[in-house]
């Protein structure tokens, strides 16, 4: 029997436990399994091959992508390191032109010195992608709305453009997740996730989370998975599992504050630019309206000239300074000091990512309270 979204959510993947009747999955705490001859055992080895609490989770994010495998990782750079080590020197990723710091510094200081090299294209720009493919291109790795100017690719057209080149589509999902939006549907390969995020949803584990439909790929990434050994643990597989029994209840808040939010940023006189694909003047709009059920919960806004945006970050008193996002707090963070700060000035610059840029994370506090923190910072950092 299929089940819509919000049932998958607390049903999905592996549901409760059959020999006790626990409506949980249970924290499976073991590093390894008895074995009752060579060769004889109950499925389970080695906690690092598979654990029963880990490999509920990945059935999940399976179901809840629409696709037919999945893996667990300690963190979304351990899951974003163990996909990009499907590729070997001389193959070349096309890359979005704002993506998470973290990846660039992944591919820029730990790939390339593997002979795996990038190129950086606005991935909005379907000819663009198309122009930057060429036969050492093996990828095209984008994230939309992407980290942290909420670029909105178009996932099915850049697929279709990816397809007929004969390569993988690879897209993070950890803004929108697949409560939002389910790329796997849109023609994408591999979708990954930061599950630290709107997946565990309240700050207090670090996971990242793989789904594809590909037997082939997820055989190779079930092998690196185990050879690498970057694996959740039981109990934060557990959390994250409980996490995302209240993805859509929380979805729902967050969407809707940050809309509001969004809306009070672009009209507050404090800003000159606000990026949020749930207004109708940001330039990924109907792309958005198209491929995803919302525009998610993550605007970022410059501040205008006259206000100082290290006494803005000083004079919140609701909305916290911090790195990460996707918690039941609002969190605010400093994209060229913080997340992105791996990333050359110059490319930042280039792209969008100036000293002024605030990338906020709404919550599920009362709106009007955060308008108000918003509003006060802002006023109290004039110059």
């Amino acid at each position: 029997m299929s089940y819509k979204i919000d049932s998958l959510l607390i049903h999905g993947g592996i549901d409760g436990d059959k020999t006790t009747g626990a409506v949980n999955v249970p924290v499976y705490q073991t590093s390894t399994y008895k074995q009752y001859g060579l060769g004889e055992n109950t499925g389970w080895e080695y906690s690092r091959t598979g654990n029963p609490t880990r490999a509920a989770l990945e059935k999940l994010i399976a179901d809840l992508e629409e696709g037919e495998y999945g893996l667990a990782f300690a963190s979304g750079l351990a899951a974003i390191n163990t996909v990009l080590s499907l590729f070997k020197s001389g193959d070349k990723l096309v890359v979005s032109d704002n993506i998470y710091g973290g990846t660039f510094r992944i591919l820029d200081n730990v790939f390339k010195n593997f002979g795996i090299t990038y190129k950086i294209v606005d991935t909005s720009d379907i000819k663009a992608v198309e122009d930057a493919i060429d036969e050492t291109v093996k990828a095209v790795y984008i994230e939309s709305p992407a980290n942290p100017l909420l670029t909105v690719t178009d996932i099915r057209a850049v697929s279709e453009v990816a397809h007929k080149h004969w390569k993988l589509v690879i897209v993070d999902n950890t803004f929108l997740t697949p409560y939002l939006q389910r790329p796997l549907s849109l023609g994408a390969d591999i979708v990954i996730h930061s599950g630290t995020k709107y997946l565990g949803g309240h700050s207090d584990t670090i996971s990242g989370l793989v789904a594809l439909k590909d037997k082939e790929i997820a055989d190779r990434l079930y092998y690196l998975q185990n050879a690498i050994g970057g694996v959740l643990a039981p109990w934060d597989s557990f959390l994250n599992i409980r996490g995302i029994k209240t993805l859509g209840v929380r979805m729902d808040r967050h969407v809707s504050n940050a809309g509001k939010v969004a809306e009070w940023l672009a009209n507050s006189g404090y800003v000159s630019k606000v990026y949020y694909p749930g207004l109708e003047s940001d330039p990924g709009y109907e792309i958005q309206k198209k491929q995803a059920d919302g525009a998610g919960a993550m605007i970022s806004f410059v501040l205008n000239p006259e206000y100082d945006y290290k006494k803005f970050f000083k004079s919140l008193k609701l909305i916290t300074l911090a790195e990460s996002l996707g918690g039941v707090e609002s969190l605010v963070c400093h994209p060229a000091s913080m997340t992105h700060a791996a990333i050359p000035a110059e490319i930042r610059r280039e792209v969008g990512i100036v000293d002024e840029l605030i990338r906020l994370s709404v919550g599920i506090e009362d709106v009007d309270d955060l308008i108000d923190d918003l509003d006060q910072a802002i006023f109290n950092s004039r110059i």
